[in-house]
C-alpha cells in the first residue's frame, strides 16, 4: 500500500523522463520490489534514472570511480540505493528506515581495495547529494502548488541535508572499518607493494619479492584483464593466470584492483608464445617483456595503454591484444583531442561513415606497399575494385596517396583502431 506523509503526495506522481523500467534497477529484486510496494513503480523508475545520472556525474568529476562497466555498476548500485532511500524517507518519514541502505554500503569494500581515499569517497557523496537535491527540487517545483512551493522546497532541502549527513556518517564508519580489515590483510600488503613499485617509489626489490611471492629480478610479461560480467572476479583472476601460462609464464602474480579488473605479471624466458583466446567474457591486453623492476613497471604501462586503446574504441569483443601490435595508435591516442583533430585534418571527407570501405582499402594499400594484388587477396575483392577505391580516395583527399604518406598512413591507422572515437566530430 502506497503511503505518503501529508503534503508529500507529489512524490507518488514522479515519473522518469526516459523509457526506464523497474527491471533496469541496479539493486536487488527484493529491495526494488519493496520500494515499489511502498511508493509505486513510477517514482522508483524516476529514482533509477536519477541514480544513473548521479553515477555518471561522479565519474566525470572523479575518474577514479570509473574504469569500465563493472565499476560503474557498483557505483550506480550505491547512487540508486541512496536516492531510493531518500525518496522513501521523504515520502514517509515515520517509516523507520535507516539512512543508509545495505546496497550503498556494499560498494565501500571495492572503493577501499581500489585505493579510493576517504576524502574521495566523501567528495563523491557530496556530488551525489548535489545531483539528488537538484532532481528533487526540480520535481517539487513542477508538481507542488505555488502557494505551498516555498515551504515545501525549504522542507525538502532541510530533510535532504539531514539525510545526507546520516548517510555520510554511515559510509565513513563502514569505510574506516573496511580499511582496517583491508590494511591488515595479506592482499592489502601485496596491492600496496605493487602500487609502490608502479609509482617508482624506493622499494627494496628483495623484500618486495618476498611480500609478493614473486621474483622481481626476472623477465616479466605484463597483462591487464577485465570483464563486464558482475561477480566474476575470482574467475577473472584464474583466467589471467591461465593466459600468462599459455604464453610460457613459469610463475604468475595476479592482483585484483576492483570489480572486473586485474593486473597480472608472468615470469617468461625469451619471447613469449602466441596469445591464447580467453574465455568469452574476458578481455585482455599484454605488454612487452621487460627485465627487473623497471621491466615490471614498463610492461604494465604498455598493457595499460593497450587496454585504454580498446576501451576508447568501444571494443567489447572477447579476446586479447598485444601492445606490440597497437603501440603507434596507443601512443598517439594519449592525446585524444589532438589525435581526433589530426585524423579529421588528414582524412577530410574520408572520415564520413560512407567512406569506411575506402579507408579500409587505402590502409591495406599503404601497408602492402601499394600492391593491388596483395590488397585484393587480403580483402577478398577484385583488383579493379581496389584500384577504383584508391583513385576515389585520392579524389576526396585532393592529392596522390604518396604525398604526406606517413601522416596519411598514421591517420588511417588511428581511424581503424579507434573508429568513432576519432572519426566523429
Amino acid at each position: 500500500m502506497i503511503r505518503t506523509a501529508p503534503g508529500r503526495e507529489w512524490l507518488a506522481g514522479l515519473e522518469p523522463a526516459g523509457p526506464v523500467t523497474v527491471d533496469q534497477a541496479a539493486g536487488t529484486a527484493a529491495n526494488t520490489g519493496d520500494a515499489v510496494a511502498r511508493i509505486g513503480a513510477g517514482p522508483v523508475c524516476w529514482a533509477i534514472e536519477v541514480g544513473r545520472e548521479m553515477a555518471l556525474q561522479i565519474i566525470a568529476e572523479i575518474p577514479a570511480f570509473g574504469g569500465g562497466e563493472a565499476p560503474f555498476e557498483v557505483l550506480r548500485q550505491g547512487t540508486e540505493a541512496s536516492i531510493v532511500r531518500a525518496l522513501l524517507l521523504l515520502a514517509d518519514p515515520g517509516s523507520g528506515l535507516p539512512s543508509s541502505a545495505e546496497e550503498s554500503l556494499a560498494g565501500v569494500r571495492e572503493f577501499v581495495q581500489r585505493g579510493i581515499s576517504l576524502g574521495g569517497l566523501l567528495r563523491g557523496i557530496r556530488l551525489g547529494h548535489e545531483g539528488m537535491a537538484r532532481a528533487f527540487l526540480a520535481a517539487c517545483e513542477e508538481r507542488v502548488d505555488r502557494a505551498r512551493l516555498p515551504e515545501e522546497m525549504a522542507a525538502t532541502t532541510n530533510e535532504l541535508f539531514r539525510y545526507v549527513d546520516g548517510f555520510a556518517d554511515s559510509m565513513t564508519q563502514e569505510y574506516l572499518a573496511e580499511y582496517d580489515r583491508w590494511a591488515t590483510s595479506a592482499a592489502a600488503a601485496r596491492a600496496q607493494t605493487v602500487r609502490a613499485l608502479l609509482a617508482g617509489d624506493a622499494v627494496d626489490a628483495a623484500e618486495a619479492s618476498r611480500v609478493l611471492g614473486y621474483d622481481l629480478g626476472r623477465t616479466h610479461l605484463g597483462l591487464t584483464a577485465w570483464t563486464e560480467r558482475p561477480g566474476a572476479d575470482s574467475a577473472l583472476q584464474l583466467a589471467a593466470a591461465e593466459l600468462l601460462r599459455a604464453r610460457g609464464a613459469t610463475a604468475t602474480l595476479v592482483v585484483p584492483v576492483g570489480s572486473g579488473l586485474v593486473w597480472a605479471w608472468g615470469v617468461v624466458a625469451g619471447s613469449p608464445g602466441p596469445a591464447a583466446h580467453p574465455r568469452d567474457d574476458v578481455r585482455a591486453a599484454f605488454g612487452l617483456p621487460g627485465a627487473g623492476v623497471a621491466g615490471f613497471r614498463r610492461t604494465h604501462g604498455e598493457a595499460g595503454r593497450a587496454e585504454r586503446l580498446r576501451r576508447l574504441a568501444g571494443d567489447v569483443r572477447a579476446g586479447s591484444s598485444d601492445y606490440a601490435d597497437v603501440a603507434v595508435a596507443a601512443l598517439l591516442a594519449a592525446d585524444l583531442t589532438g589525435a581526433r583533430d589530426f585524423v579529421r585534418r588528414e582524412l577530410g571527407a574520408l572520415v564520413e561513415p560512407s567512406a569506411e570501405d575506402l579507408r579500409t582499402t587505402l590502409l591495406q594499400y599503404l601497408e602492402a606497399e601499394r600492391s593491388v594484388a596483395a590488397v585484393a587477396a587480403a580483402l577478398h575483392i577484385a583488383r579493379g575494385t581496389v584500384t577504383y577505391r584508391v583513385r576515389r580516395a585520392e579524389q576526396i583527399l585532393g592529392r596522390d596517396v604518396g604525398e604526406r604518406r606517413l601522416a596519411l598512413h598514421t591517420a588511417l591507422l588511428l581511424a581503424d583502431e579507434l573508429g568513432h572515437t576519432v572519426l566523429d566530430g
